[in-house]
């Protein structure tokens, strides 16, 4: 079976916040992703928990079309690209003005099917 992904589009998050997170959870078992997400008290934690959930049951779904028993999944990738920057001005000191990046961020998880206990 090949990989199942779940996407999250114009998250209202930097993906510097995002990517931070994404090395606690590479490569694990996604029973032990989430246990090592519910933990961590980032606010990509939290956007990741839900988009991992949403993948798991997308790819549950095609396991009943598919008429295969209950796999194991684990997280295959997680990829976290930028999105468009919206940009602010803010006041600052004697009359000058600063800019404010309001960053956004694109996330794919996709979960893979560990076949027969293979870790391929």
């Amino acid at each position: 079976m090949s990989g199942t992904k779940a996407t999250l589009r114009y998250g209202r998050i930097s993906p510097q916040k995002v990517r931070d997170v994404i090395p606690l959870i590479a490569g694990k078992d996604v029973r032990v992703a989430l246990g090592i997400l519910a933990n961590v008290r980032r606010r990509g934690a939290g956007i990741l928990v839900k988009l991992i959930r949403s993948a798991l049951t997308n790819a549950e779904a095609n396991e009943v079309k598919g008429k295969q028993s209950a796999p194991r999944f684990y997280l295959e990738k997680v990829i976290v690209d930028g999105g468009p920057v919206a940009k602010r001005f803010r006041a600052a000191a004697m009359g000058r003005s600063t800019s404010i990046k309001k960053r956004t961020s694109h996330i794919t998880v996709i979960l893979r099917n560990r076949e027969n206990g293979s870790k391929s």
